[in-house]
């Protein structure tokens, strides 16, 4: 029998120290280590070609290139987060707050891929009438995929094999475990066994294994950061339980570009695909408001037209300043430049700024409209029908930002004629019936809107 030893392993970065410490050393978060104890000589889980049960070294010039041809998931907002569709042997973690959908989705596309591949869903937190209920909902009652309710991984990984299944659907990883450990399931110890347990199933059989997991409060994944490093794409779906659309974003890819993100809207009979998310998220912003401008921001690879709304208000000491879908430190910094460099005053107003359509940006490309929503909402005075890109620095001046060519084609698509832009990249751009503003600094900004 091997010999057992116990490690501490850090939840957030997955650190393993051979003694508990209250700070970890990695990452520096508190209270994060939590045993863990396996066999020492565990295998991993992991592909390549092996030897006597071993994995031995390839030349590079060996490895073989062959073409994999990418299977449809049935969506195509899914498939363009995914890079194009499945590939065989892909790890996949999808990640979002209890009752975002997470279940539906994986459920809508277990029965679509049921239609070209033998389909498992396994769960470990619904019974197998329950799933049957939500899919009679959904119109998805004749699906041609098996059902199993266990969350022993040996069991799991013996039905998978015995059945011959292309694909995995595992809702919740959290609820598997491996009988090799002495803990509960939902541990470090356990996640992470039982993720790098899937993984070895994925890759040496060519199987795609989707799982479900949990987040915690502020948003991460639970459980091990590991396991983020561990899967070949991290999912995750946004959005508010109170509102009835859904984002869906690569937060990693290994097959496909990062941060590119899928729109769908929750109804009734399920998810259905958004088509046009800028006509979703700039709403009624064609007809002039005080306060209200529209970006154009990058989502991976494709344009958004967002709404920035601004509410400006006299108020007390301290002023309020609440934010709504972007980040509270980068509003401090643009009242502090349009304070500071053309005294623009906000200082004793309380300043309310909402992203409309309930999304969260983080793309500096958005100041300019920030700015402008800002400055319109001080004069409670409505600016003329316009799109707004670029960023602001602190010195007050206006900078390019990638991808102009496809934002300003964008808010053509949807009807605006003007565009303010910075000076760079002016010269990339076919303005076919649009009329471009270049602006190099917020005082420009603040000219021209005036």
């Amino acid at each position: 029998m091997a010999k057992e030893k116990t490690v501490y392993v850090c939840g957030e970065c997955g650190r393993e120290s051979h003694r508990w410490q209250g700070k970890c050393p990695a990452c520096g978060a508190w209270n994060t280590l939590a045993p863990f104890t396996a066999p020492s000589g565990r295998r991993s889980g992991g592909s390549g070609t092996r030897a006597g049960g071993a994995a031995r070294p390839i030349p590079l010039p060996a490895v073989a290139m062959e073409e994999r041809e990418r299977i449809p998931s049935g969506s195509p907002e899914l498939d363009r987060v995914l890079g194009g569709g499945f590939l065989p042997g892909s790890f996949l973690l999808l990640s979002g707050d209890p009752g975002i959908g997470k279940s539906t989705l994986i459920l809508q596309t277990a029965a679509f891929l049921a239609r070209s591949k033998k389909i498992l869903y396994v769960s470990g937190e619904e019974s197998a009438r329950q799933i049957r209920l939500r899919a009679e909902r959904l119109g998805l009652g004749g699906a041609d995929f098996h059902i199993y309710t266990e969350t022993a991984f040996r069991l799991i990984r013996e039905q998978t094999l015995a059945g011959g299944y292309g694909a995995v659907f595992v809702d919740s990883i959290q609820t598997v475990f491996v009988e090799t450990l002495d803990s509960a399931p939902g541990g470090v110890g356990q996640v992470r066994e039982s993720a790098a347990a899937f993984l070895q199933l994925a890759k040496e059989n060519e199987i795609i294994v989707f799982l479900v997991g949990h987040v915690t409060k502020d948003g991460a994944v639970a459980g091990p950061r590991l396991l983020e490093h561990m899967v070949d794409a991290v999912i995750s779906f946004e959005g508010d339980n109170r509102h009835m659309y859904r984002l869906l974003r690569a937060v990693k890819n290994r097959f496909g570009p990062a941060g590119e993100i899928g729109v769908f809207e929750m109804c009734g009979d399920g998810l259905r695909e958004v088509e046009n998310p800028s006509a979703l998220f700039i709403g009624e912003s064609a007809r002039p408001a005080p306060g209200s401008a529209v970006a154009v921001t990058m989502e991976g690879t494709r344009p958004l037209l967002l709404e920035v709304q601004a509410l400006i208000t006299a108020g007390g000491y301290p002023p309020r300043r609440t934010v709504n879908g972007m980040d509270y430190h980068r509003l401090l910094m643009l009242l502090a430049v349009l304070d500071k460099r053309n005294k623009a005053v906000f200082q004793g107003k309380d300043v309310f700024i909402n992203i409309a359509g309930g999304l969260s940006i983080d793309e500096p490309a958005a100041d300019l409209a920030v700015a402008a929503a800002l400055f319109s909402g001080l004069r409670d005075a409505a600016l003329e029908p316009a799109a707004f890109i670029g960023e602001i620095g602190l010195t007050g001046e206006v900078r390019g930002v990638p991808h102009l060519a496809a934002r300003v084609r964008e808010a053509a698509k949807f009807g605006f004629r003007s565009c303010v832009i910075p000076p760079a990249g002016r010269g990339e751009i076919e303005f076919d019936g649009i009329k471009a503003y270049e602006v190099s600094d917020v005082g420009e900004l603040i000219s021209l809107l005036s």
